[in-house]
């Protein structure tokens, strides 16, 4: 089995739109500043380190993040746009016999909600996420977990994503990246974190892909 892992929020899709007015809407609910600045650094990792970093106080991370889900369960999933190309290059994957899975770290009930929206589920055999408690949040333990349940080895799979967190997560687990520039973490930031590959569109996902990670003869 060769499987691929893909992150969701900035590889497969433009999600931040709906991540940063969900971030607002909770900050304003607390009566607390709002960010300012490039909000770019809160797409992609756990929410309770990022309410932190925004000055909430740890007793009160539990309520900043039922405050965003507030908004996100209702619109904030949706504001959000798949990028061009996506599902053309996960068909390409998915005929070549690749086991494609997500790994993000959005709670999986918001991402299933998504992958079926724009059809991504559609090529996908299995998807992760965390749980609403936080549980498996991060990419290490995520991605351990995807190489439990899918019974791959970490030489056979690879993990592609925007941010630093895929990148070590996957390194954490032995595994390979391809590091999407296009999205949030950007070049210098995906190579800090060691990324084996580095893509700037998504039309060079199936063929980044296919040279890291080439299937073996059977």
């Amino acid at each position: 089995m060769t499987v691929v892992f893909f992150d969701l929020d900035g590889t497969l899709t433009d999600a931040g739109p709906g991540i940063l007015n969900c971030v607002s809407y909770a900050l304003e609910k607390m009566h607390l500043p709002p960010f300012e600045g490039n909000g770019s650094w809160m797409i992609g990792p756990p929410l309770w380190p990022t309410f932190e970093k925004l000055g909430v106080k740890k007793e009160n991370l539990d309520h900043a993040v039922a405050l965003y889900r507030e908004r996100y369960t209702d619109v904030g999933w949706s504001e959000n746009s798949l990028y061009e190309g996506v599902l053309e290059q996960l068909s390409v994957l998915k005929d070549l016999d690749y086991t494609l899975c997500i790994a993000t770290s959005k709670p999986y009930s918001y991402a299933q909600k998504i992958t079926s929206h724009f059809g991504i589920s559609n090529y996908m055999a299995h998807e992760f996420g965390s749980e609403l408690d936080g549980v498996r949040s991060d990419k290490t333990s995520l991605l351990a977990h995807g190489l439990g349940v899918t019974g791959a080895l970490a030489e056979s799979s690879l993990m592609v994503g925007d941010r630093s967190y895929d990148v070590i997560g996957a390194k954490n687990n032995g595994m390979k990246v391809v590091g999407a520039i296009y999205g949030y973490g950007g070049n210098t930031e995906l190579i800090e974190a060691g990324a084996d590959a580095l893509i700037s569109d998504v039309i060079e996902l199936s063929s980044a892909v296919t040279s890291f990670l080439p299937l073996k003869d059977t």
